[in-house]
């Protein structure tokens, strides 16, 4: 998402009108008396304020909630709406996959198709479980990524007010292929996911709100940590090496 461009204020209609009818006065009248008057109605009509700030310049723009982009704004609604951190989703998450491994936790927001009927999958593909109602759409969730040895993945959503999984289901989309990349990287994995976020949390303040293991393009299996900075709510991910725990990158988004 990208802050909308604004355009710079206009004028209003009452001060355009009054000086083109000061104009108009100042070209047709002969007398001075009147010519003098009008000149110094206009003057006042074009400048309300000893400063001669425009009207629309004073307006709540330059508010601390209006400075802040979209995406800053989007952050600040969901991590102030939710309640559960990411290391005790994690735990939760974890716990719903015997000996499985977490390699994704993204803090996000529920969508429509949460509260589906678990009868709606398409034939031969895995019925997702709803052990508990799905929050409302739009509410904070938790969507994790468990791996089982194999490399085969289960997708657990976590109410991110309460605590309590609402859905889980095997990753219908896997192939083979997916399968022994996920295994490769669990295997070169030495740091643990909570490693990982207190190697980035060194350097970036703030909360938490998306844990992920892949391969940057040097071909390094890494750990990416989101975490958003509650001063200005900006987001730094954070490319930590999940073999060595060492900070290889961050960058700011500011966007």
């Amino acid at each position: 998402m990208s802050s909308a461009r604004r355009l710079p204020p206009l004028r209003s209609l009452a001060v355009t009108g009054a000086l083109g009818a000061s104009v108009l006065l100042l070209t047709a009248c002969t007398n001075a008396d009147t010519t003098r008057s009008s000149v110094a109605e206009a003057a006042q009509t074009e400048s309300p304020s000893p400063t001669g700030t425009d009207t629309a310049s004073a307006s709540p723009s330059g508010s601390p909630s209006a400075s802040m982009n979209e995406d800053q704004t989007e952050r600040k609604d969901l991590v102030s709406a939710t309640k559960v951190t990411w290391d005790k989703a994690a735990d939760t998450a974890v716990k719903e996959v015997p000996e499985g491994k977490l390699v994704d936790l993204e803090l996000k927001r529920v969508e429509a198709d949460a509260t589906a009927s678990p009868t709606g999958s398409p034939t031969g593909s895995p019925s997702p479980s709803m052990p508990n109602p799905a929050p409302s759409e739009g509410a904070p969730e938790w969507e994790a990524k468990v791996a089982q040895s194999d490399g085969t993945l289960h997708r657990i959503d976590i109410d991110a007010v309460n605590g309590k999984v609402f859905r889980t289901m095997v990753d219908p989309d896997q192939d083979p292929d997916d399968k022994t990349q996920i295994s490769e990287w669990l295997d070169k994995a030495k740091q643990t996911p909570e490693q990982a976020v207190k190697a980035a949390t060194a350097k970036a303040k703030g909360t938490v709100t998306h844990v992920e293991l892949g391969d940057n393009d040097n071909q390094q299996v890494v750990w990416g940590v989101d975490v958003v900075d509650k001063g200005n709510w900006n987001k730094t991910t954070v490319e930590v090496d999940a073999a060595n725990g060492k900070v290889l990158s961050q960058k700011v988004d500011k966007d």
